[in-house]
């Protein structure tokens, strides 16, 4: 059990609720609990209770290794790798509404800490749809963040001086300039746009969290972190899936090996690859769908600009085509909201942008399994 005797924070496992009543018996009105501490809690201004918290890895292939280190002898020897596993962090709410769990995964550069606390401090996604009633998995894809990688390549190409076993794209991570740029908080460094809602005083925090994309040492690369999604969902059954970014296709390949289990696919500013028009037939046109963008992606260089918006166009419109449900939501055409970056999650208006996911998915997907 974890409490937070002040207003601000309290995190409460199932076990301890009990205990609460006599912590508040012996708690002055308005004390805080280490009064003296630099630093106090302070994302989530209302009580969270829990029936569970926890993190575990699913998937995960055991390979071996002649380079262990670039030195492959005494302890470092040839030996067994496990790779392509995937780390999972989940909370479960309590009391249950039995409503269905929420997969939150993660785009290029970064991990699960995505969906978690703000860079400035705020209450992220995750906690957040645990508060509505839903049970919540965070992921780090195979090959990054607590995931891991295979640093075998590396290894070997340092032991036999030779730079062609690398891998050919090296280990891709944005410097805060290029961050700037594709993540949409201004057209170039050091000018955010007028209305630009990501909280740029905190931008240093934010530097913190990305990562190298590392997943490229793993054979097949991205795709070991649908097999897992995939494997998730065996084990914890039907879910909605929340993919953002470079996660669109993943989120993608795990309905078509999955679309039985995928109840809702969520895809923020994710991207959209080409699809198989059987698959819409056969597997996209049974999941409800939304592609969910902010306004600063209009225009925008990279990545995460018009391309991929026309590309989901397309594929919501071949989904809508074939029967399915699928909408593509513009927040400033459609709901009249401005300034968002491409982490909205992040932005100083992701609770209000979590309360339309929300609806959408009481509307989209809980409503219709009623019936």
């Amino acid at each position: 059990m974890r409490v937070y005797a002040n207003s601000t924070v309290r995190w409460i496992t199932r076990a301890g609720l009990a205990c609460v009543a006599a912590l508040a018996a012996f708690a002055a009105p308005g004390a805080r609990a280490n009064d003296n501490s630099p630093w106090q809690p302070h994302s989530m201004r209302q009580t969270l209770v829990l029936e569970d918290e926890g993190s575990f890895f699913i998937g995960g292939q055991k390979l071996h290794t002649d380079f262990p280190s670039s030195a492959p002898t005494g302890l470092n020897a040839p030996g067994t790798y496990t790779v392509n596993q995937m780390y999972v962090h989940y909370w479960i709410p309590w009391p249950s509404e039995r409503k269905l769990p929420v997969i939150m995964v993660h785009g290029s550069n970064h991990t699960g800490m995505t969906y978690e606390t703000t860079p400035d401090g705020r209450e992220g996604w995750a906690t957040y749809f645990v508060r509505h009633g839903y049970p919540v998995y965070v992921v780090d894809q195979a090959g990054r963040g607590r995931s891991s990688f295979n640093p075998t390549a590396v290894n070997q190409a340092i032991a036999q001086q030779n730079v062609a076993l690398l891998p050919p794209a090296g280990f891709q991570l944005y410097p805060v300039e290029g961050a700037w740029v594709n993540f949409l908080f201004g057209p170039s460094y050091g000018t955010a746009w007028p209305d630009e809602r990501f909280p740029l005083p905190s931008l240093d925090e934010y530097q913190k969290q990305l990562v190298p994309n590392t997943e490229v040492t793993l054979v097949n690369g991205g795709t070991n972190t649908t097999n897992d999604l995939a494997l998730l969902l065996d084990k914890i059954g039907p879910a909605i899936l929340v993919v953002h970014s470079q996660s669109g296709a993943l989120g993608l390949g795990t309905v078509v090996q999955r679309s039985n289990l995928v109840k809702g696919l969520i895809s923020v500013e994710g991207g959209c690859t080409p699809i198989n028009s059987s698959d819409v037939t056969s597997h996209y046109k049974k999941v409800p769908f939304i592609s969910f963008w902010g306004d600063h992606s209009v225009g925008a260089v990279g990545a995460n600009g018009d391309q991929r918006r026309n590309d989901c166009k397309a594929t919501v419109n071949s989904f809508k085509s074939a029967g399915g449900d699928a909408t593509f939501l513009s927040l400033p055409d459609d709901l009249g909201i401005h300034g968002n970056s491409h982490m909205l999650m992040m932005d100083n208006n992701n609770l209000q942008l979590a309360d339309i996911l929300l609806k959408w998915i009481k509307q989209n997907v809980e409503k219709p399994r009623r019936h």
